[in-house]
């Protein structure tokens, strides 16, 4: 009797009992043929890959390759690092980096108070039907919109520091100090944007197993331990993806604000590396703002990958 060998195999696992294994047949060793069905799923997601490879993959290149490149008598000329030297003793750069630091910390506090209101809209207090329709609305808003109503909101004669005077608390020019005009446009932006990281959240909560949930009421869990020991572990994978899209937002979202309500100032108190990419340009510096932004693309990534493999150690083991 023969075996056709091109269709099947016999593979012997043996134990370290001697005399003893196991045999197992019909292994396969010819690859599936590229049927109509196999196929199928790549004709599907190609068009998405054509997409990002002429609007996003290709301009990305085409941008870093011109990072090498000089500006004005130099234009086309390969100049090396030169702009990423030049760059590194910008004061603008310098201030836009410290910045950056400032934005990180309140990347935590936008995700904490989505986390918040949406375990509040979750286990359903009063309200909270109205809740979620409300806290999504400022996300359709345009960023000029809500810059030039805060611009009134937050003048120094503006409304809140008269309410602020009613009470013999004085007022606070928000926009003019150095000290607080970037972070009152990052609690703007916080206010505007927050409600989609809520709608993931909640998003998130629908996948939540609620036998598990309703098990540690039952056994007394207090609301903080159900939290801490239920939900957050339940919903890791969400709480990592809304780190990190939050931290791509603030960084890379944040032009619209800046421009309306402080354009950058006083001085460089509220640069942002995607606010000094615009400034470079309109200098007719393209070059040194492909370079800034390949510098912004790298601090996007480590922070993303950073914060994805510290969250999800953090997750881990709560």
């Amino acid at each position: 009797m023969s075996i056709d060998t091109t269709s099947t195999r016999s593979v012997v696992l043996k134990d370290k009992a001697p005399g003893r294994g196991r045999v197992t047949t019909d292994v396969p060793l010819r690859k599936k043929p590229w049927t109509s069905e196999r196929i199928a799923p790549y004709l599907m997601v190609l068009p998405v890959i054509l997409i990002l490879a002429i609007f996003r993959v290709y301009p990305l290149v085409l941008g870093v390759n011109f990072s090498f490149t000089g500006d004005k008598e130099l234009n086309g000329q390969f100049i090396g690092l030169d702009n990423y030297i030049a760059l590194l003793g910008d004061e603008r750069f310098q201030a836009s980096a410290r910045n950056v630091l400032v934005v990180l910390l309140f990347v935590p506090i936008q995700v904490f108070v989505a986390g918040i209101l949406a375990t509040l809209v979750f286990l359903k207090v009063p309200g909270h039907r109205f809740y979620r329709s409300v806290y999504f609305l400022p996300v359709v808003l345009s960023p000029i919109i809500i810059g030039a109503i805060f611009n009134i909101i937050l003048a120094a004669n503006g409304p809140l520091n008269a309410a602020l005077g009613v009470v013999n608390i004085p007022g606070v020019d928000w926009l003019g100090l150095p000290s607080t005009a970037l972070p009152t446009v990052l609690v703007v932006h916080i206010w505007a944007t927050f409600g989609m990281a809520f709608t993931i959240f909640l998003a998130g909560f629908a996948t939540l197993d609620a036998e598990l949930l309703d098990a540690a009421k039952i056994d007394g869990a207090s609301m903080w331990q159900q939290v801490v020991h239920v939900i957050i572990p339940g919903l890791s994978q969400t709480i990592q993806f809304v780190f990190v899209t939050t931290t791509i937002g603030m960084l890379t979202g944040l032009f619209g604000l800046l421009y309306t309500m402080t354009a950058g100032g006083p001085g460089t108190a509220s640069y942002l590396p995607e606010f000094l990419i615009w400034k470079l340009n309109g200098e007719a510096r393209p070059a040194l703002a492909s370079a800034a932004s390949v510098f912004l693309l790298l601090i996007v990534l480590v922070i993303g990958l950073i914060q994805i493999r510290v969250l999800r150690r953090a997750t881990k083991e709560s």
